[in-house]
C-alpha cells in the first residue's frame, strides 16, 4: 500500500452496478416531521441505555441556517462528565431516510458502549436530520451539533460516523472543518458528495461495507478508499456475503467502529474496556425491528 498505515480486506469485487437512492424531492420547505414532535424512543432504547455508568439527554439543537429549525438527537455521557472530561466525542449519521439507530441498531449499542469505561468514557451524539438526504441542510445540523457540543460541553474533537447516505454529510464536514474532525468512519457509504474524503488524510478513516449490498455497492467504499489517497491511516473491512446494514456482522462492525473511536480519541482499551466494547446490547431480530421504529428505514432506506 502506498498509504501509512493501510489496510485493505476483501475476499472479492462485484462490478460497480447498484441501484442508487431514488433523488429527494426537489422542495426541501418540508420540515422532517420528527422536529415538529415530541421525540420518543423505542423502548429498546431505553432499556439498553439504562446504566448508572452513563447519562442519556434528548436535545434539540438549533440550526441557523437559510432555512432554520431544529433538529433532534440523543446525547450519551459518562455519568460523571464534567467540563474538564473527554475532549472527544463522536457523532453518528444515518442514512437517506434519517433515523437515530443505525445500520442494524449500531448506533444505539455505540451509545451504551463508548461513554461507559472508566475513566475515559467517550460522549456520543446520535443525530438525526431535519431534511434526510439534503446535504446541504445535513452538512448544516451536524455544524450545529458540532458547535453545540463544543459551547456547552467542552469538548473540542469529533469523529464522524455515517451510514449510506450519511457518508456525505460525513466527509463534508470533515473536509470543511480539520481542526475539529479528527477521524471518519463509514457503513455502506454512497459516492456522491463524498469529495470532502480527498483532504481528510493524514487523519483516520475506517471504511466498512458488505459484498452483497443491493442498494449501494462495495465498489463506492474501494472508490473511497482509492480518493483517500496516501499519507494517513486508512482501512477497508468488506463483509462476504453481507447486506446494506451489515446484518450478517452487525456486532464485529459495531466492535471495530468502538475501537476506531477510540484510537482517534487517544483512548488505550485496558482492562475492562474490551469486555465493555463486546457486549451485546442489541441482538438478532432485534437489529432491524428497532431501525424500523426509529425511522432509520423511511424513504429509500433499506436493509438489502
Amino acid at each position: 500500500m502506498s498509504a501509512a498505515n493501510s489496510s485493505l480486506s476483501s475476499t472479492s469485487s462485484p462490478p460497480p452496478q447498484s441501484r442508487p437512492h431514488r433523488p429527494p424531492p426537489s422542495d426541501p420547505s418540508i420540515i422532517h416531521p420528527k422536529t415538529k414532535t415530541e421525540h420518543r424512543l423505542p423502548n429498546k432504547d431505553n432499556n439498553a441505555i439504562n446504566s448508572p455508568q452513563l447519562q442519556t439527554l434528548p436535545l434539540t439543537i438549533k440550526v441557523s441556517d437559510s432555512r432554520g429549525g431544529s433538529v433532534p438527537g440523543i446525547l450519551h455521557l459518562p455519568a460523571n462528565y464534567t467540563k474538564t472530561s473527554s475532549k472527544t466525542a463522536a457523532i453518528l449519521l444515518s442514512g437517506a431516510g434519517g433515523g437515530l439507530v443505525g445500520p442494524s441498531s449500531i448506533y444505539l449499542s455505540l451509545g451504551a458502549k463508548l461513554p461507559r469505561p472508566r475513566p475515559n468514557g467517550i460522549p456520543v451524539l446520535r443525530l438525526d436530520y431535519r431534511y434526510p438526504a439534503r446535504n446541504k441542510y445535513c452538512v448544516a445540523d451536524v455544524l450545529a451539533a458540532i458547535s453545540y457540543l463544543e459551547r456547552e460541553y467542552a469538548i473540542a474533537k469529533f469523529v464522524l460516523i455515517g451510514w449510506s447516505f450519511g457518508g456525505a454529510p460525513v466527509f463534508t464536514v470533515a473536509g470543511m472543518d480539520e481542526r475539529r474532525v479528527v477521524g471518519c468512519a463509514t457503513v455502506a457509504s454512497q459516492t456522491a458528495e463524498t469529495e470532502g474524503i480527498e483532504r481528510l488524510a493524514p487523519r483516520p478513516v475506517l471504511l466498512l461495507h458488505g459484498l452483497a449490498d443491493q442498494t449501494l455497492g462495495s465498489w463506492c467504499s474501494e472508490s473511497l478508499y482509492r480518493k483517500y489517497g496516501g499519507g494517513g491511516s486508512r482501512e477497508l473491512k468488506l463483509f462476504e456475503g453481507d447486506d446494506h446494514a451489515l446484518t450478517r456482522n452487525a456486532k464485529v462492525a459495531e466492535e471495530m467502529l468502538c475501537r476506531f473511536v477510540m484510537r482517534c480519541a487517544g483512548v488505550e482499551e485496558g482492562d475492562g474496556q474490551s469486555e465493555v466494547v463486546g457486549e451485546e446490547v442489541v441482538e438478532g431480530r432485534e437489529r432491524v425491528e428497532l431501525m424500523e421504529k426509529a425511522g432509520d428505514l423511511r424513504g429509500e432506506e433499506r436493509v438489502e
